[in-house]
């Protein structure tokens, strides 16, 4: 079985327990089909030693686990499926399963989230420039709540948009890393960004253009999240 079949695979079994679990086809006019993808994938992920992350053996096993009062609604169940499977699909596409820890912020660990689901779907050339849309928009939402205006002076004078995650990201930087103790970590933190954004702006993307763009994306939260104190032990 090659990656792209069992990606299929666990995509097909992702979308029927979802599907199922949120007001679509009942479980007994899909239960064969997903037993039988089930036991292939199964298989397959047994003999590559990877973990098998779906439990769930029959769709009536996974109507006991969501009928059982802890997801309540569409979209934790939608959520709950997305986070078993999409780690491994992640794996089987780059080879990488490791995830960042969030940063709490809400917005842009879903951004980072997507980001990476995106690119572990993507096969064309399109899906590939849709994650570089993905690390702007996650930079976006990155700058938006870390950026205050009445403590981070823009670096060039200009003042930042709102939608200007680059500038506010800089003014950031510029700010929370100043002086010369932190002039190689100001220094990597703004080479991360405008790789970043460098790659994003790519019309012509391939996977590896699209991989690295999802790593400098990510190297870029994870250093804003340690400067504003969101890795700080506990």
């Amino acid at each position: 079985m090659t990656n792209d079949e069992l990606i299929g695979g666990l995509e097909q079994l992702k979308n029927l327990l979802i599907s199922v679990a949120t007001g679509g086809p009942r479980i007994n006019d899909v239960e064969h089909r997903y037993q039988q993808t089930f036991l292939v994938v199964a298989a397959e992920l047994a003999s590559r030693r990877i973990e098998n992350p779906i439990t769930f053996g029959s769709l009536w096993d996974w109507y006991g686990r969501w009928s059982s009062g802890d997801l309540p609604t569409y979209q934790s169940r939608r959520d709950f499926i997305g986070e078993l499977v999409n780690s491994v699909i992640n794996l089987i596409r780059t080879g990488r399963q490791d995830l960042p820890p969030p940063t709490r912020w809400q917005r842009v660990d879903r951004c980072v989230g997507e980001l990476r689901d995106r690119l572990a779907s993507s096969s064309t050339e399109e899906q590939f420039q849709t994650v570089g849309l993905l690390g702007r928009e996650a930079l976006i939402s990155l700058g938006q709540v870390v950026f205050d205006p009445t403590r981070h002076p823009s670096t060039d004078g200009v003042q930042p948009s709102p939608t200007d995650g680059k500038r506010m990201l800089e003014a950031f930087i510029a700010t929370e890393l100043a002086g010369g103790a932190y002039e190689e970590g100001r220094r990597h933190a703004k080479s991360a960004l405008e790789f970043a954004v460098a790659l994003q702006h790519r019309r012509t993307a391939t996977f590896r253009d699209a991989a690295m763009c999802a790593e400098a994306t990510t190297a870029v939260v994870n250093l804003i999240a340690i400067v504003a104190g969101r890795r700080d032990p506990k």
